[in-house]
């Protein structure tokens, strides 16, 4: 009991020297046991240990929610994130490991609160047949715990000897529920608020008229991935070679960071946040813009003529929020033609998406001006296969892909150690970006205009405790004239942003880039 009590939501935090607290709950329970009747014990010590068992798995799934998401479970609006959860386990156990895992996980937490039910039971038993001995204990720890209170006495740094976590843990959750209930009315009201909706569709993205352009979301692409020592050298070379490669091809690039909403995932939450201009960070917000007519990036390029377009290879069922985003066409896993090797959720390498568009939208020539959104997943953890770039007349059908598969199991680089994770997220960042850099190489010409972007940061244990939010975006272009718009924007020569590059929050970038597309030359934002 005294462990649940006690025990960090933080899993960074999760050491034997943080249990060494005194709790306040403890202490104030064991006194209101200690007066109730004595017929009133045993169901009050069951409801008691029923609630604390409780407790404890909203503990287990705060600290889950810690590690992947850099913050703590919300119930009103996290409950849409089961059946992602699910697919990814699907996709990276199977389903016969991915119903395991899920049956086991419900035992657990059955388990958990019926023996801590059983052990309150068991401890209000004993200290009523030892009422003096508790009663004495109790008022004998109070004071220690006061004086540790007052003091501010820790044994392990930012973990108090004197605790009242699990308190705190209520109120939390709490404040939560009620800033949450609160938040659905001011969102439902500014998703009702678009200064932008009402421009006529002719005068929409006047200074992109014949272009194509291309938004590329790279999974997990951070800021972490251009700062990091454990990153940093080997994709800024990459970056460098693609500020090179391309510069003789006639390109050019302009650098920043963008404030993402979400950290290690919840992909589909930066998405709508890029392309709504809305920051959309938990699941009631995204599914309440999914039911308005809120004009995004890419519906407004619909209006203004082009064809709207999105390749998701990530994407194997179902897809409602395809209508409100406005494509013409959406290009998911069963309509990408992909043959290779089936390695999970993120099975489709970088370079065959990139082909398979190339083949489906941007190659053919009987068409208007193109506005896709593609998603790059092959940096998406676990990292099953990070290929070698072939060259594009050999991708195919992605059979070729077959022969840099290791065999291993798809979740293998858990069980590696951290050094491990590291390297291979960092290898898979280095694939995915050479992908994209070669296909504009390769395909781009005068009219392509290329927006690339994290979604968010990795995993908070591949960047430790404290990263920011940022991602890099690059907006790349052979017109000179498309760079010259955003002049005013501050934002930094090539691919790579330096420490000093502007940082804009995510959803400030669709209204920029309208204002600063739509109208005639210098309109749009001056920074």
């Amino acid at each position: 009991m005294l462990v649940v009590l006690v025990a960090p939501t933080a899993p960074g935090a999760l050491t034997p020297a943080a249990f060494a607290r005194i709790p306040a709950e403890g202490l104030v329970g064991a006194a209101v046991l200690l007066v109730l009747p004595e017929r009133a014990r045993p169901v009050t010590a069951v409801l008691a240990g029923a609630l604390l068992g409780l407790l404890a798995v909203l503990k287990v799934v705060d600290a889950g929610f810690v590690a992947v998401l850099a913050r703590p479970f919300d119930p009103l609006t996290d409950a849409g994130l089961i059946g992602a959860g699910v697919e990814f386990l699907t996709s990276s156990m199977g389903r016969t490991g991915a119903v395991a895992a899920l049956v086991a996980a419900a035992i657990l937490a059955a388990a958990l609160i019926v023996l801590t039910a059983l052990s309150v039971r068991r401890l209000v038993r004993l200290a009523g047949r030892r009422r003096l001995p508790t009663a004495r204990a109790v008022a004998a720890i109070t004071p220690i715990w006061v004086v540790c209170a007052v003091l501010g006495t820790q044994i392990v740094p930012g973990v108090p000897v004197a605790s009242a976590s699990t308190a705190a843990l209520v109120r939390d959750h709490t404040v939560q529920a009620r800033d949450g209930l609160a938040d659905r009315r001011a969102f439902a009201a500014a998703v009702a608020t678009d200064l932008l909706q009402d421009v006529p569709a002719d005068q929409l993205l006047t200074a992109l008229r014949g272009k194509d352009v291309v938004v590329a979301f790279v999974e997990s692409y951070g800021r972490d991935a251009v700062e990091d020592p454990a990153f940093a050298p080997q994709i800024g070379a990459v970056l460098a070679e693609g500020d090179r490669t391309l510069g003789a091809a006639g390109f050019a690039s302009r650098s920043a960071f963008l404030g993402s909403s979400t950290v290690g995932g919840g992909s589909w939450l930066a998405h709508a946040t890029f392309l709504s201009g809305l920051w959309i960070d938990d699941q009631h917000r995204h599914d309440t813009l999914m039911r308005s007519d809120r004009m995004t990036l890419t519906s407004a390029f619909r209006r203004a003529g082009w064809r709207t377009t999105a390749v998701m290879p990530g994407t194997t069922g179902e897809w409602p929020e395809a209508s409100f985003y406005g494509y013409d066409a959406v290009h998911d896993l069963s309509r990408l033609g992909y043959r290779g090797p089936d390695l999970g959720w993120a099975t489709v390498p970088d370079q065959y998406t990139l082909a398979a568009f190339e083949r489906a939208e941007h190659g053919r020539t009987d068409r208007p001006p193109l506005m896709a959104e593609i998603a790059l997943v092959s940096s998406h953890a676990p990292w099953p296969l990070i290929p070698r770039l072939v060259d594009w007349d050999a991708v195919g059908d992605g059979s070729v892909f077959a022969s840099m598969t290791t065999g291993e199991p798809r979740d293998a680089i858990w069980a590696k150690g951290p050094d491990e994770v590291r390297a291979a997220y960092r290898r898979s960042l280095e694939y995915s970006l050479a992908s994209l850099v070669s296909w504009v190489r390769t395909y781009g010409d005068d009219d392509l205009v290329l927006i690339l972007l994290g979604d968010h940061q990795p995993l908070p244990s591949l960047t430790g405790e404290g990263a920011s939010r940022d991602v890099p975006i690059s907006i790349v272009a052979r017109d000179p004239a498309v760079l010259a718009r955003i002049e005013r924007w501050g934002w930094q020569d090539g691919l790579r942003p330096g420490p000093e590059a502007p940082v804009w929050p995510m959803d400030a970038f669709r209204d920029r880039f309208l204002r600063t597309f739509t109208g005639t030359a210098g309109s749009g934002p001056a920074r």
